[in-house]
């Protein structure tokens, strides 16, 4: 190659490789969750991965606008020498989430959609985050969302899908936590704070998980926040503490907030508790969180998240965003979607060294180097006919150290072994 430079062959901080034995978990797990949510109702679509710059960064994403991939202008577009802001520069961004995107979509083709529209979306997404276990910088994300349906039978349609999806992986005792951001708002205009404060407390309250109690404390006394708000508002929290059942948490909020209360949110998530626990496909618990925030300010109603023990952190969630696809339009319409953590499933099954049920048995027939040209046809009529029968067949040259090929085979699944020779 002379002096010219060697590409690099890793790829991209962030990004990864699939290898065979992920790609088909992966393929398994994208047929379960799009034959699941068709049994629901729900429409496949795609959207691009791109989107304007500016439906990118509407200050509805929260700290993932911070995280975009912003794409340069092309050709005599981009004008470096003369560029003296961002937007001079740049038109386009790779997609953050999936709703967005959808908002878009929906706002764009509604006359041509019926409603309620329940919609399924599988695709690539792209945040500059910072890479650790089960978070990439490119990672698929798997959503349903129902656009059109103002009542909580959105949720209740959402929540349901969503478990029966994760009970046919084979995943039981998890929990779907569900909270409410009106009632949110109600705490903290309970505890004192002002209106235009609430998302900045959240943000800390939304940390609870990592710093405790005392840490959300702490971190909103320095902030500057009144301490006799701010106390109030820890002891709610922590009279609210071993609480799960959501009927208890509902009723518990009726007597401590009074009027501040909003009584529709409280009867909504009861109801909702119902509908799902009534109709339970699989082993979960549906449980009370009044710390859970979701990160996404387009959130206005009922939010929700997978928690399950063996990741030990968040494997998808959604929530209520009835104003998003007004943002395009001009009029607001209700929706609500529920997102199941693709990425963390899969590291979960591969961890699990989970085995892919009712697989096609997988016959390899490997073919001596001195088999003759002529009897090939044989072989490959021999495999055509297999594969008829239901088997998955790969047909490969014997290699020198027959032993080592059958034992890389087998990591590929493949534990019959047909041989052909020339005698």
């Amino acid at each position: 190659m002379g002096n010219q430079t060697q590409l690099k062959k890793k790829p991209v901080n962030g990004m990864k490789d699939v290898m065979p034995r992920e790609m088909e978990i992966r393929d398994y797990v994208t047929g379960v969750i799009k034959d699941t949510y068709r049994l629901f109702g729900f429409t496949p679509i795609d959207t691009p991965c791109m989107e304007d710059i500016a439906n990118l960064t509407n200050k509805q994403g929260g700290d993932n606008e911070k995280l975009i991939f912003k794409i340069l202008k092309r050709g005599e577009k981009l004008n470096l020498a003369e560029a003296t802001e961002e937007s001079d520069v740049v038109d386009y961004g790779m997609r953050y989430d999936l709703t967005v995107p959808l908002s878009r979509f929906y706002a764009n083709h509604a006359n041509d959609l019926p409603v309620p529209f329940k919609a399924l979306q599988i695709g690539s997404v792209w945040r500059a985050d910072r890479p650790q276990r089960g978070r990439y910088r490119q990672f698929t994300q798997c959503d349903i969302d129902i656009i059109g349906e103002a009542s909580n039978l959105a949720e209740i349609e959402l929540i349901s899908a969503t478990t029966t999806c994760l009970g046919r992986l084979g995943f039981k005792g998890f929990e779907i936590r569900i909270n409410e951001r009106r009632l949110l708002k109600a705490m903290a205009a309970y505890a004192g704070f002002a209106e235009d404060a609430y998302e900045d407390v959240f943000i800390t309250l939304d940390k609870m998980d990592k710093i405790g109690l005392c840490g959300v404390k702490e971190e909103l006394l320095a902030h500057e926040y009144d301490a006799q708000a701010v106390e109030k508002y820890t002891a709610l929290f922590a009279s609210l503490s071993d609480i799960k059942d959501v009927h208890e948490g509902v009723e518990k909020l009726s007597r401590t907030l009074g009027d501040f209360l909003v009584q529709d949110a409280a009867d909504s998530l009861a109801a909702i508790a119902d509908a799902v626990n009534a109709a339970k496909a699989c082993d979960f618990a549906l449980v009370f969180d009044p710390t859970l925030v979701r990160g996404m300010s387009y959130y206005t109603g009922t939010i929700f998240e997978i928690a399950i023990p063996e990741f030990g952190g968040s494997c998808g969630g959604g929530g209520r965003y009835d104003e998003m696809v007004g943002k395009f339009t001009g009029k607001d319409v209700p929706a609500c979607g529920f997102s199941i953590g693709f990425e963390r499933i899969i590291l979960l099954l591969l961890e699990q060294d989970y085995q892919i049920p009712e697989a096609k048995e997988k016959v390899a027939y490997l073919i001596d180097k001195k088999f003759p040209e002529e009897r090939l046809s044989e072989v490959i009529s021999e495999a055509k006919a297999a594969r008829e029968g239901g088997q998955q067949v790969l047909v490969v040259r014997m290699n020198k150290n027959k032993k080592f090929q059958k034992e890389q085979l087998k990591t590929q699944g493949y534990h019959n072994f047909r041989e052909f020779y020339a005698d």
